[in-house]
């Protein structure tokens, strides 16, 4: 009897181990959705984007590459749980790291702007991996004027709000 509950800690232990490495996309959305790298690298070529980001390091200016998957086609795949046709015109969508930050976007903005459209969720940096300090997953918002307020590393969270009265 004691063996099944060791194998039981041990299996929960190792689910949480790999839900880690992952992102959730959960709240008012009809299928609550959980994503590692491994999964965003199967979505469709349109899903994908990949982004030149230039960041001063040392004084000098260095470019670099991210890949992902856009944030809207992963709320695309969870679908917004609409009451009422206008819904999506009151929606938020919060993202979190496994720290505690959060950030915020609007359910129009990410679907109904260019710099929304541009909102991706990284797992790979020139080529390789996202590193240990970035976490398997970030989000970042490239068309943001200052980008660092919305750059999420370790991403853990996204959850969509629909605001009612």
């Amino acid at each position: 009897m004691m063996w099944r509950s060791a194998f039981a800690a041990l299996a929960l232990l190792c689910a949480g181990a790999a839900f880690a490495q992952g992102v959730v996309v959960e709240g008012d959305v009809k299928q609550r959705q959980s994503f590692d790298a491994d999964s965003l690298k199967r979505f469709d070529a349109a899903a994908q984007a990949r982004y030149t980001v230039s960041r001063e390091v040392d004084g000098r200016k260095q470019d670099t590459v991210l890949r992902g998957v856009r944030l809207a086609a992963l709320l695309e795949r969870a679908a917004l749980a609409e009451r009422d046709r206008l819904d999506w015109r009151k929606a938020v969508v919060l993202v979190s790291a496994r720290d505690g930050y959060r950030v915020a976007f609007s359910w129009p903005e990410l679907f109904n702007t260019e710099g929304g459209a541009q909102v991706l969720v990284a797992f790979e940096r020139d080529g390789s991996p996202l590193a240990d300090e970035e976490g398997p997953l970030a989000l970042v918002a490239p068309a943001d004027v200052r980008s660092g307020p919305r750059r999420v590393k370790w991403l853990h969270r996204v959850e969509v709000r629909i605001l009612r009265a």
